[in-house]
Protein backbone atom coordinates (compact mmCIF):
# COMPACT_ATOMS: atom_id res chain seq x y z
CA UNK A 1 0.00 0.00 0.00
CA UNK A 2 1.65 2.59 -1.13
CA UNK A 3 -0.15 5.17 -1.31
CA UNK A 4 -3.71 5.93 -0.32
CA UNK A 5 -5.86 5.36 -3.31
CA UNK A 6 -9.02 7.61 -4.77
CA UNK A 7 -10.90 4.43 -3.75
CA UNK A 8 -9.77 4.80 -0.31
CA UNK A 9 -10.39 8.36 0.07
CA UNK A 10 -13.52 8.08 -1.05
CA UNK A 11 -14.71 5.07 1.31
CA UNK A 12 -16.00 5.82 4.84
CA UNK A 13 -17.85 4.23 7.55
CA UNK A 14 -21.11 4.88 5.62
CA UNK A 15 -19.72 2.28 2.68
CA UNK A 16 -21.51 -0.88 3.10
CA UNK A 17 -18.97 -3.47 5.24
CA UNK A 18 -16.56 -1.06 6.05
CA UNK A 19 -18.48 -0.24 9.51
CA UNK A 20 -18.46 -3.87 10.06
CA UNK A 21 -14.70 -4.26 8.98
CA UNK A 22 -13.83 -1.65 11.73
CA UNK A 23 -16.05 -3.22 14.63
CA UNK A 24 -14.78 -6.84 13.86
CA UNK A 25 -11.50 -5.37 14.24
CA UNK A 26 -12.40 -3.68 17.27
CA UNK A 27 -13.96 -6.96 18.47
CA UNK A 28 -10.50 -8.52 18.18
CA UNK A 29 -8.82 -6.16 19.57
CA UNK A 30 -10.80 -5.75 23.21
CA UNK A 31 -10.95 -9.50 23.19
CA UNK A 32 -7.33 -9.72 23.01
CA UNK A 33 -6.58 -6.75 25.29
CA UNK A 34 -8.93 -8.58 28.24
CA UNK A 35 -6.62 -12.09 28.25
CA UNK A 36 -2.88 -9.71 27.66
CA UNK A 37 -4.45 -8.05 31.06
CA UNK A 38 -4.74 -11.35 32.37
CA UNK A 39 -1.21 -11.99 32.10
CA UNK A 40 0.32 -9.26 33.89
CA UNK A 41 1.32 -10.83 36.86
CA UNK A 42 3.74 -9.79 38.95
CA UNK A 43 7.58 -11.13 37.73
CA UNK A 44 5.92 -11.11 34.07
CA UNK A 45 8.49 -10.92 31.42
CA UNK A 46 7.06 -8.18 29.26
CA UNK A 47 8.72 -9.27 25.87
CA UNK A 48 6.85 -12.63 26.30
CA UNK A 49 3.34 -10.58 27.39
CA UNK A 50 3.88 -8.78 23.96
CA UNK A 51 4.26 -11.85 22.29
CA UNK A 52 1.68 -13.31 23.49
CA UNK A 53 -0.27 -10.80 22.20
CA UNK A 54 0.68 -10.52 18.74
CA UNK A 55 0.05 -14.07 18.89
CA UNK A 56 -3.75 -14.14 20.07
CA UNK A 57 -4.46 -11.15 17.44
CA UNK A 58 -3.05 -13.40 14.79
CA UNK A 59 -5.36 -16.32 15.86
CA UNK A 60 -8.10 -14.20 16.29
CA UNK A 61 -7.77 -12.88 12.84
CA UNK A 62 -7.78 -16.06 11.16
CA UNK A 63 -11.40 -16.96 12.38
CA UNK A 64 -12.96 -14.08 9.82
CA UNK A 65 -12.86 -12.50 6.53
CA UNK A 66 -11.68 -15.78 5.03
CA UNK A 67 -13.84 -16.21 2.15
CA UNK A 68 -12.32 -13.56 0.29
CA UNK A 69 -8.98 -12.21 0.02
CA UNK A 70 -8.90 -9.78 2.31
CA UNK A 71 -5.91 -8.22 3.81
CA UNK A 72 -6.16 -8.88 7.53
CA UNK A 73 -3.56 -8.16 10.58
CA UNK A 74 -1.78 -5.97 12.78
CA UNK A 75 -2.76 -2.09 13.09
CA UNK A 76 -0.31 -1.70 15.91
CA UNK A 77 1.90 -3.88 18.06
CA UNK A 78 1.31 -5.27 21.57
CA UNK A 79 3.51 -2.70 24.05
CA UNK A 80 3.11 -2.66 27.42
CA UNK A 81 5.18 0.73 29.08
CA UNK A 82 5.24 0.84 33.02
CA UNK A 83 5.06 4.07 35.25
CA UNK A 84 7.11 6.83 33.43
CA UNK A 85 7.42 5.11 30.06
CA UNK A 86 4.73 6.83 28.74
CA UNK A 87 4.44 3.90 25.68
CA UNK A 88 5.53 1.96 22.80
CA UNK A 89 7.46 -0.13 25.00
CA UNK A 90 7.77 -3.59 23.49
CA UNK A 91 11.38 -5.09 24.29
CA UNK A 92 13.51 -7.38 22.16
CA UNK A 93 13.59 -10.92 24.28
CA UNK A 94 17.22 -9.93 24.81
CA UNK A 95 16.36 -6.68 26.26
CA UNK A 96 13.01 -7.54 28.15
CA UNK A 97 12.36 -6.78 31.74
CA UNK A 98 10.15 -7.84 34.14
CA UNK A 99 6.84 -6.60 36.23
CA UNK A 100 6.78 -5.53 39.47
CA UNK A 101 3.84 -5.24 42.02
CA UNK A 102 2.52 -2.09 41.96
CA UNK A 103 3.15 -1.13 38.37
CA UNK A 104 1.16 0.70 36.57
CA UNK A 105 1.05 -0.63 33.14
CA UNK A 106 -0.29 0.56 30.19
CA UNK A 107 -1.14 -2.26 27.36
CA UNK A 108 -1.61 -0.89 23.84
CA UNK A 109 -2.41 -2.94 20.67
CA UNK A 110 -4.08 -2.53 17.19
CA UNK A 111 -5.76 -4.59 14.59
CA UNK A 112 -6.64 -3.86 11.05
CA UNK A 113 -9.24 -5.81 8.60
CA UNK A 114 -9.06 -4.54 4.96
CA UNK A 115 -7.11 -1.78 6.21
CA UNK A 116 -9.56 -0.21 8.52
CA UNK A 117 -7.97 0.32 12.04
CA UNK A 118 -9.02 -0.25 15.70
CA UNK A 119 -7.07 0.53 18.48
CA UNK A 120 -7.26 0.35 22.21
CA UNK A 121 -4.81 0.93 25.47
CA UNK A 122 -5.95 0.10 29.50
CA UNK A 123 -4.19 0.74 32.30
CA UNK A 124 -3.63 -1.68 35.16
CA UNK A 125 -1.95 -1.67 38.63
CA UNK A 126 0.17 -5.06 38.72
CA UNK A 127 -1.09 -7.30 41.72
CA UNK A 128 -3.31 -4.05 43.43
CA UNK A 129 -7.06 -4.99 43.51
CA UNK A 130 -7.68 -1.87 45.23
CA UNK A 131 -5.83 1.59 44.17
CA UNK A 132 -5.59 4.82 46.18
CA UNK A 133 -3.81 7.96 46.37
CA UNK A 134 -1.60 9.33 42.84
CA UNK A 135 -2.20 6.00 41.39
CA UNK A 136 -6.02 6.35 41.93
CA UNK A 137 -6.61 9.79 40.50
CA UNK A 138 -3.79 9.71 37.37
CA UNK A 139 -5.82 6.65 36.05
CA UNK A 140 -9.07 7.74 36.46
CA UNK A 141 -8.00 11.03 34.87
CA UNK A 142 -7.13 9.38 32.11
CA UNK A 143 -10.20 7.31 31.90
CA UNK A 144 -12.70 9.77 32.59
CA UNK A 145 -11.14 11.89 29.90
CA UNK A 146 -11.96 9.30 27.40
CA UNK A 147 -15.17 8.72 28.61
CA UNK A 148 -15.70 12.31 28.27
CA UNK A 149 -14.30 12.60 24.93
CA UNK A 150 -16.57 9.64 23.61
CA UNK A 151 -19.83 11.68 25.22
CA UNK A 152 -19.11 14.68 23.62
CA UNK A 153 -17.13 13.90 19.67
CA UNK A 154 -20.06 14.05 17.04
CA UNK A 155 -20.79 16.46 14.20
CA UNK A 156 -20.05 20.26 14.53
CA UNK A 157 -18.31 19.62 17.70
CA UNK A 158 -14.44 21.28 17.31
CA UNK A 159 -10.97 19.79 18.64
CA UNK A 160 -10.50 21.88 20.38
CA UNK A 161 -13.40 22.12 23.00
CA UNK A 162 -12.24 18.32 23.29
CA UNK A 163 -9.00 19.25 24.45
CA UNK A 164 -10.12 21.54 26.91
CA UNK A 165 -12.59 18.59 28.12
CA UNK A 166 -9.02 16.59 28.93
CA UNK A 167 -7.44 19.54 30.50
CA UNK A 168 -10.31 19.96 32.99
CA UNK A 169 -10.75 16.70 34.27
CA UNK A 170 -6.81 16.25 34.71
CA UNK A 171 -6.72 19.69 36.66
CA UNK A 172 -9.32 18.01 38.81
CA UNK A 173 -7.06 15.13 39.60
CA UNK A 174 -4.22 17.41 40.34
CA UNK A 175 -2.78 16.09 37.41
CA UNK A 176 -1.69 16.89 34.12
CA UNK A 177 -2.42 16.03 30.10
CA UNK A 178 0.92 14.62 28.85
CA UNK A 179 2.34 17.59 25.81
CA UNK A 180 2.80 15.90 22.25
CA UNK A 181 0.33 13.24 22.09
CA UNK A 182 -2.38 13.53 19.45
CA UNK A 183 -5.86 11.48 19.14
CA UNK A 184 -5.55 11.01 14.99
CA UNK A 185 -8.86 10.05 12.73
CA UNK A 186 -7.84 6.91 10.89
CA UNK A 187 -8.62 6.41 7.16
CA UNK A 188 -8.25 2.99 5.35
CA UNK A 189 -4.46 2.07 6.02
CA UNK A 190 -3.81 5.43 7.91
CA UNK A 191 -2.92 5.65 11.29
CA UNK A 192 -2.77 9.22 11.59
CA UNK A 193 -4.74 11.03 9.82
CA UNK A 194 -4.55 14.97 8.74
CA UNK A 195 -7.62 15.90 11.66
CA UNK A 196 -6.52 15.84 15.12
CA UNK A 197 -7.10 16.01 18.59
CA UNK A 198 -4.35 17.59 20.82
CA UNK A 199 -3.51 15.79 24.43
CA UNK A 200 -2.63 19.01 25.87
CA UNK A 201 -2.08 22.26 24.29
CA UNK A 202 0.65 24.91 25.40
CA UNK A 203 2.15 28.42 23.69
CA UNK A 204 4.81 26.07 21.53
CA UNK A 205 2.29 23.06 21.18
CA UNK A 206 -1.38 23.63 18.98
CA UNK A 207 -3.21 22.54 16.55
CA UNK A 208 -5.78 24.02 13.83
CA UNK A 209 -9.34 24.31 14.86
CA UNK A 210 -11.42 21.78 12.98
CA UNK A 211 -15.30 20.23 13.15
CA UNK A 212 -16.12 16.65 13.79
CA UNK A 213 -17.65 15.73 10.76
CA UNK A 214 -20.16 12.56 9.78
CA UNK A 215 -18.46 9.14 9.18
CA UNK A 216 -15.04 10.25 11.37
CA UNK A 217 -13.39 7.53 12.59
CA UNK A 218 -11.03 8.99 15.42
CA UNK A 219 -8.62 6.71 18.06
CA UNK A 220 -9.26 8.81 21.35
CA UNK A 221 -6.10 8.60 22.94
CA UNK A 222 -4.76 10.14 26.56
CA UNK A 223 -2.57 10.28 28.32
CA UNK A 224 -2.18 12.11 31.94
CA UNK A 225 1.21 12.30 34.21
CA UNK A 226 1.67 13.05 37.82
CA UNK A 227 4.04 15.38 36.36
CA UNK A 228 4.38 18.37 34.48
CA UNK A 229 3.34 17.22 31.30
CA UNK A 230 6.41 17.37 29.72
CA UNK A 231 8.43 14.03 27.96
CA UNK A 232 11.71 13.44 26.72
CA UNK A 233 13.28 10.36 25.29
CA UNK A 234 14.65 7.16 27.30
CA UNK A 235 17.49 5.49 26.42
CA UNK A 236 15.36 2.53 25.60
CA UNK A 237 15.96 0.45 22.68
CA UNK A 238 12.94 2.07 19.80
CA UNK A 239 11.87 -1.05 18.67
CA UNK A 240 7.84 0.09 17.06
CA UNK A 241 8.05 1.41 13.55
CA UNK A 242 6.22 1.92 10.40
CA UNK A 243 7.30 1.99 7.22
CA UNK A 244 7.24 5.82 5.58
CA UNK A 245 4.95 5.01 2.63
CA UNK A 246 6.56 8.61 0.43
CA UNK A 247 10.08 7.43 0.79
CA UNK A 248 11.59 5.01 -1.59
CA UNK A 249 15.44 3.80 -1.60
CA UNK A 250 17.63 0.73 -2.95
CA UNK A 251 19.47 -0.90 0.08
CA UNK A 252 23.04 -1.63 0.10
CA UNK A 253 23.31 -4.50 1.96
CA UNK A 254 21.88 -8.04 1.36
CA UNK A 255 20.45 -8.36 5.32
CA UNK A 256 18.88 -4.13 4.53
CA UNK A 257 17.21 -5.80 1.84
CA UNK A 258 15.58 -8.72 2.94
CA UNK A 259 14.48 -7.05 6.05
CA UNK A 260 12.25 -4.65 4.20
CA UNK A 261 11.27 -7.21 1.85
CA UNK A 262 9.76 -8.49 4.76
CA UNK A 263 8.30 -5.63 6.18
CA UNK A 264 6.87 -4.87 2.45
CA UNK A 265 4.81 -8.33 2.58
CA UNK A 266 3.97 -8.14 6.49
CA UNK A 267 3.55 -4.28 7.24
CA UNK A 268 2.90 -2.77 4.26
CA UNK A 269 1.43 0.61 5.80
CA UNK A 270 0.95 0.11 9.46
CA UNK A 271 2.87 -0.54 12.81
CA UNK A 272 5.15 -3.08 13.88
CA UNK A 273 7.59 -4.17 16.15
CA UNK A 274 11.25 -5.76 15.83
CA UNK A 275 10.68 -8.56 18.07
CA UNK A 276 8.44 -9.81 15.34
CA UNK A 277 11.70 -10.63 13.65
CA UNK A 278 13.01 -13.84 13.94
CA UNK A 279 16.96 -12.97 13.80
CA UNK A 280 17.29 -10.07 16.68
CA UNK A 281 20.97 -8.95 15.51
CA UNK A 282 19.89 -8.89 11.73
CA UNK A 283 16.80 -7.33 12.30
CA UNK A 284 18.37 -4.45 14.52
CA UNK A 285 21.52 -3.78 11.64
CA UNK A 286 19.07 -3.59 9.22
CA UNK A 287 16.81 -1.29 11.31
CA UNK A 288 19.50 0.78 11.39
CA UNK A 289 19.99 1.34 7.77
CA UNK A 290 16.63 1.92 7.19
CA UNK A 291 16.70 4.50 9.58
CA UNK A 292 19.58 6.07 7.33
CA UNK A 293 17.61 6.41 4.58
CA UNK A 294 14.21 7.30 6.31
CA UNK A 295 12.78 4.30 4.93
CA UNK A 296 10.97 3.90 8.45
CA UNK A 297 9.20 6.14 10.77
CA UNK A 298 10.22 5.42 14.52
CA UNK A 299 8.00 5.46 17.71
CA UNK A 300 10.66 6.12 20.18
CA UNK A 301 10.13 5.32 23.82
CA UNK A 302 9.46 8.25 25.69
CA UNK A 303 9.02 9.04 29.72
CA UNK A 304 7.61 11.52 31.95
CA UNK A 305 10.55 11.90 34.54
CA UNK A 306 9.95 10.64 37.92
CA UNK A 307 6.18 10.54 37.53
CA UNK A 308 3.15 7.99 36.33
CA UNK A 309 1.64 7.96 33.61
CA UNK A 310 -1.47 6.45 33.08
CA UNK A 311 -3.36 5.76 29.31
CA UNK A 312 -6.90 5.00 27.61
CA UNK A 313 -7.69 4.77 24.16
CA UNK A 314 -10.59 3.63 22.05
CA UNK A 315 -11.77 3.88 18.38
CA UNK A 316 -14.86 5.88 18.14
CA UNK A 317 -17.27 6.02 14.87
CA UNK A 318 -18.93 9.10 14.15
CA UNK A 319 -22.58 8.89 13.32
CA UNK A 320 -24.89 11.47 12.50
CA UNK A 321 -27.01 11.19 15.93
CA UNK A 322 -24.62 8.72 17.49
CA UNK A 323 -21.19 7.48 18.28
CA UNK A 324 -20.19 4.24 18.55
CA UNK A 325 -17.64 2.85 20.52
CA UNK A 326 -15.55 0.25 18.30
CA UNK A 327 -12.87 -0.35 20.63
CA UNK A 328 -11.41 -0.02 24.42
CA UNK A 329 -12.41 -1.81 27.60
CA UNK A 330 -14.68 -0.16 30.66
CA UNK A 331 -12.50 0.42 33.83
CA UNK A 332 -14.52 -0.73 37.20
CA UNK A 333 -14.14 2.84 38.95
CA UNK A 334 -14.76 0.93 42.60
CA UNK A 335 -11.33 -0.07 42.69
CA UNK A 336 -10.00 3.24 42.63
CA UNK A 337 -9.88 5.42 45.90
CA UNK A 338 -8.82 8.80 44.64
CA UNK A 339 -7.29 11.80 46.56
CA UNK A 340 -9.25 14.50 44.45
CA UNK A 341 -12.57 14.23 42.75
CA UNK A 342 -14.29 15.99 39.99
CA UNK A 343 -15.67 19.42 40.60
CA UNK A 344 -17.38 20.37 37.60
CA UNK A 345 -21.40 19.17 37.99
CA UNK A 346 -21.47 19.63 34.35
CA UNK A 347 -18.78 17.44 33.89
CA UNK A 348 -20.00 14.61 36.20
CA UNK A 349 -23.30 14.90 34.19
CA UNK A 350 -21.88 14.09 30.79
CA UNK A 351 -20.15 11.18 32.34
CA UNK A 352 -22.79 9.67 33.79
CA UNK A 353 -24.60 9.73 30.13
CA UNK A 354 -26.15 6.59 28.82
CA UNK A 355 -24.03 5.65 25.43
CA UNK A 356 -26.32 3.02 23.99
CA UNK A 357 -28.13 4.21 20.80
CA UNK A 358 -31.24 4.72 21.62
CA UNK A 359 -30.27 7.19 24.53
CA UNK A 360 -27.94 8.69 22.22
CA UNK A 361 -30.50 9.33 19.14
CA UNK A 362 -32.88 10.61 22.14
CA UNK A 363 -30.67 13.20 23.16
CA UNK A 364 -30.13 14.18 19.45
CA UNK A 365 -33.83 14.93 19.21
CA UNK A 366 -34.50 17.03 21.95
CA UNK A 367 -31.40 19.08 20.63
CA UNK A 368 -32.68 19.43 17.44
CA UNK A 369 -36.11 20.32 19.05
CA UNK A 370 -34.55 22.80 21.38
CA UNK A 371 -32.43 24.44 18.34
Amino acid sequence: MDQQTEQDKLESIATPGVLDKYQNAGKIVNVVLEKVIAKLQVNGDIAQICAFGDSEISGELQKVYNKKNIEKGLAFPTTISVNQICGHYSPLKSETSNLVKGDVAKIELGVHIDGYIAIAAHTVVVGEDQVEGQKADVILAAYQSVQALYRSIKPGTTNTALTKLIQQIADDHKCTPLEGVLSHEVKRHFIDGNKVIINRETQEQRVDEEEIQVNDVFVLDVYITTGDGKTKESDLRTTVYKRALDRQYQLKTKHGRAFMQEVYEKYPSLCFSLRAFEDEITAKLAVQECAKHELLNPYPILISPNSIVAQFTITVAVLANSTIQISGLKLDETKFKSAHDLNDPTLKELLKLPMDKDSQKKRHLEQKQKA
